[in-house]
Order: structure tokens, then C-alpha cells, then sequence
């Protein structure tokens, strides 16, 4: 995902500085900030529950990051020791550590070996 990055210029007009995009955004009333399209569409700031995390740096720019809600019952997934754990995984097959097999009953005859000689 890629940083938006907002700098003050006026009262009512905020600079937006995002690779493939330079504009301008009026701030309305109660601040409220309207998005050009093509970023809303670029982003998933459209869909449902899209929501725009804001950071002010102590310099003055004020940093937005798009994200997208995670229903609760999805939030072990995102967690620090799974999120680890998924990192282990795809380490795991890209050094080519993991076997397959033909049928369920061969992948259960491995685990059973497994567990009888887990140093294997």
C-alpha cells in the first residue's frame, strides 16, 4: 500500500503527492475531504467500511493510509504470531521444504510416522 502524504497549503486546500498522482482536494465543511475517484478506485476506498488511517508527523505532513476493516471474527489471521507463522510457511516452500501426497491416507501414515519419530 502506498502512503499518501497531505501538506497544508492554504486554509481550505491540502497538496496531494502519491506516485502516478498530483491534485488538489478542497476541505469542506466540518473537514470533511472528497477523494478523487480514480484514487478511491485504486485504493478500495469505495467499497464498505473503507476507512483512512492519519497520521500528523511532527513536520507538519499529515500522512493518510487507505485501509479496509477486518471483520472480527478474521483477526486472529492478522495477529503478530500467526502473521509469523505464515511467514515460517512460505520460507518453508520456497526452500522446497514440504512433501505431498497421492490420498488422505498416505498424508495420515506420514503424520502417524511423524509422530513416532519426530526427529525424522
Amino acid at each position: 500500500m502506498e502512503l499518501y502524504c497531505l501538506t497544508v497549503l492554504q486554509q481550505y486546500c491540502i497538496m496531494m503527492n502519491v506516485s502516478n498522482y498530483h491534485g488538489f482536494a478542497a476541505v469542506q465543511g466540518r473537514g470533511t475531504v472528497a477523494l478523487p475517484a480514480e484514487l478511491r478506485r485504486k485504493y478500495r476506498l469505495d467499497e464498505p467500511g473503507a476507512q483512512l488511517e492519519v497520521t500528523e508527523r511532527e513536520d507538519g505532513v499529515i500522512e493518510l493510509r487507505p485501509t479496509l476493516p477486518v471483520p472480527v471474527d478474521d483477526m486472529w489471521f492478522w495477529s503478530e504470531g500467526h502473521q509469523a507463522a505464515e511467514r515460517e510457511a512460505e520460507d518453508d516452500l520456497a526452500a522446497g521444504r514440504f512433501r505431498t501426497f497421492d490420498d488422505a491416507g498416505s498424508f495420515l501414515a506420514d503424520l502417524e510416522s511423524l509422530a513416532a519419530d519426530p526427529d525424522r
